[in-house]
Order: structure tokens, then C-alpha cells, then sequence
């Protein structure tokens, strides 16, 4: 009789066993006393009451699921509201939000790169970029992290459609990329520029607008930005800023748009709240950044090698995979929740702590959060 078709799965656990790298599931309560740097809620919206009531009204109003792919039954008037107020308030001329940002990456990179195109992808993008450039048909170059010289050598190689893809801010040390830098090697290409404003969104720019808009970008012909609705918005979904042209092209030519079904109402109903939210409140992208600065300051003057943040992650090297485990571990049992980050998730192979500012947390929460990482190193 032959073997167990999954026999392989057994080893692989094994060596994620030997190598210390088993990730597991930690469902988390309603309401926990842990204090919290390891969500990405970053405007401490997730939670606010309005922004859930929002939610509610809106699973209420128009169900509790979208019932439908977008082209189908799952577009609603709200869907329609939620695209134009965020268009208008990134800038740009028009949106379309899909059921995550995941998929909002996927729809944007595969459908920007047809046969015979080039993608230029920084080789410190976001998992959801790179199965984007795996499932375009267009052909990849990775090139090195943050390096604009390094796309236009890539671009100079190739004759037609290209596009270069970059994270605005990399997710994995908080720091941002070279935006200035590379619209001008793609403009030197005739090349379109994509980017993923996923931890942009709500902390950089004025008011929240996003790194495309604070370097000036926004609404230009040549530019397309991903960004989800999960972090700064502390709801679910993603979405696709651009071109008019380009989002008409989405609509009739990306798969997890037309395949997929659409954003729940409550996400979209919420994610709605919060963007009129921010509008009114807009202090609370400088309360993020301000709060990322001042955790980044007082563990460096602890002696920890912390790397500085451009938006509102604060990376804190750790020795080990090992050793990052159990510091995190360790956090959690004195009452503060961080990230882990180790391989094979991290690109450079080095394992941290990864600690998101939110712009809710008070001094004393930050001198609180430093002072129980410090003392667990």
C-alpha cells in the first residue's frame, strides 16, 4: 500500500520544529489587559465607538455580507460612497475597493503586467507584491531594497510596458521608500510607478493623506496606489487608487475583483467612519509618528539596537530567532503584546521585535511598553 500522500507535511514540521520556526494561532479575547504594540491599529481606531457603530448601522442597512462579486450583487451604494470620498481624499481620480488589501496587491500587479512587460520589484516588498509579480504574466527583476539607481538599470534592459513596485513604507523596519527617487527612474522609462501605501495611509502626509501625497505624487497620470483598510482605517478591505483609466481597467481585467466576492458593508461602513474621522481629526497622524519617535528614542538610550521609524513601525533587532521568540514571550507574560518577526518572514534573515506606535497610547503606556522590553531583553 502506498504512503500517505501527505508525508511530506510531517517533514516539513520537522524542520520547522529543529529550526525553532512553528507558528501558532493565539485567538485573543474581547477584551484583554495586555497593553497593545503589536496590532497595526495605528490611529487606536479599531475600537472607537463610532467607528463600530458605523459598522453596525451599516451590517443593518445592507446585510451582513455583500452576497456577490462586485459585478454581480456585492456593489452597493455604500461600496460607491467609500471609493469617492477615498479618492478624493488621497488625491487621486478615482478608487475601487476590493475584499482585502491582499487582493487589492494582487489585482493591481497582474493586471499592470501583460505579456511582454517588465516588473521592477524592491526586494524587500511585502509577500502580497511578490505573489503579484509571481501570478503576472509580464516578466520580474528583483532589485536591491530602497535603490532608485539600481530601477533604472533594470528599466534601461527592457523595450515596452514596464512597471516598478514598491511597499511606500516596508513593513518589516518601518522605513520608507525612495518615492522622489523612483517616479524619476520611471519617468526617465516611460515606466508606470505601483505602490503599496498600506502603513502610509492615516500616518504619513497631511493629515493622513498617504506617502504618495506627502512626496507629491498623488493624482499623477503615471502613478497607482494600493492601500488596505486594515490598519489606520481599523477595519478590513483594501483598495486601488489611480487613473480613471486604470480603474476601469481593474474593473474589467483583475481576477480577485471580478472573481472575489465584495467587501463586507460593515468593513465598508466602518472603514467610511474612520476616513471622515481623520478628516475631521487629522492630528492623529502626527500623535502616530510622534509616538513611534518617542518609543524609538528611549530604547535606543536603553542600549537596544532599534532602527528609525519613518512612519509608525519601530523594528528592534533581536539576536536570535530563538532568542526573539522567547523576548516576545516574555513581554506578553509582563502584561505588552509585540511582534515577532523572524525567518522565513523577514527578507534579510534577521529576527526583531516589531512594535507599532498607535496614536492613542499615552506617555506613560510608552515609558510602560519600553521599560518591560528593556528589562526582558
Amino acid at each position: 500500500m502506498a504512503g500517505s500522500p501527505f508525508a511530506w507535511i510531517d517533514e516539513q514540521a520537522h524542520q520547522r520544529r529543529q529550526a525553532g520556526l512553528v507558528r501558532t494561532l493565539r485567538p485573543r479575547p474581547a477584551e484583554s489587559a495586555l497593553l497593545d504594540l503589536a496590532s497595526n491599529d495605528y490611529l487606536g481606531l479599531a475600537h472607537h465607538p463610532g467607528i463600530t457603530a458605523a459598522a453596525a448601522d451599516a451590517a443593518h442597512r445592507w446585510g451582513a455580507g455583500a452576497t456577490g462579486s462586485r459585478l454581480v450583487s456585492g456593489t452597493t451604494e455604500l461600496h460607491a460612497e467609500l471609493e469617492r470620498e477615498l479618492a478624493d481624499f488621497c488625491g487621486f481620480e478615482a478608487a475601487l475597493v476590493f475584499s482585502s488589501g491582499y487582493a487589492a496587491n494582487l489585482a493591481a500587479v497582474t493586471a499592470l503586467a501583460p505579456h511582454g512587460s517588465l516588473v521592477v520589484s524592491d526586494a524587500g516588498n511585502h509577500a502580497s507584491l511578490i505573489d503579484g509579480c509571481r501570478l503576472a504574466r509580464g516578466a520580474t527583476q528583483v532589485v536591491a531594497h530602497a535603490d532608485p539607481d539600481a530601477v533604472h538599470k533594470a528599466l534601461g534592459t527592457h523595450e515596452g510596458p514596464a512597471v516598478v513596485v514598491s511597499d511606500t513604507v516596508f513593513s518589516v523596519d518601518g522605513d520608507a521608500a525612495p518615492l522622489a527617487g523612483l517616479a524619476a527612474a520611471c519617468r526617465a522609462h516611460g515606466a508606470a510607478l505601483l505602490v503599496d501605501d498600506a502603513h502610509g495611509l492615516g500616518v504619513l502626509g497631511r493629515g493622513g493623506r498617504g506617502a504618495p501625497h506627502a512626496a507629491g505624487l498623488a493624482g499623477a497620470p503615471d502613478v497607482v496606489v494600493t492601500v488596505t483598510l486594515s490598519k489606520s482605517f481599523g477595519s478590513q478591505g483594501g483598495a486601488v487608487l489611480g487613473p480613471a483609466p486604470v480603474i476601469d481597467h481593474l474593473v474589467n481585467a483583475a481576477r480577485t475583483f471580478i472573481f472575489d466576492t465584495g467587501l463586507a458593508p460593515a468593513a465598508a461602513g466602518a472603514a467610511l467612519a474612520a476616513l471622515r474621522l481623520l478628516r475631521r481629526e487629522p492630528d492623529r497622524a502626527d500623535r502616530a509618528r510622534a509616538v513611534a519617535t518617542a518609543l524609538h528614542t528611549r530604547l535606543t538610550a536603553e542600549g537596544l539596537e532599534a532602527v528609525r521609524p519613518d512612519a509608525a513601525v519601530v523594528s528592534v533587532r533581536a539576536p536570535s530567532a530563538e532568542r526573539a521568540v522567547r523576548w516576545a514571550a516574555d513581554c506578553r507574560e509582563a502584561g505588552l503584546a509585540v511582534g515577532c518577526f523572524r525567518p522565513p518572514s523577514v527578507p534579510d534573515g534577521i529576527s526583531r521585535l516589531r512594535l507599532t506606535a498607535r496614536a492613542d497610547l499615552t506617555d506613560a503606556q510608552i515609558e510602560r511598553a519600553v521599560r518591560v522590553i528593556s528589562e526582558h531583553r
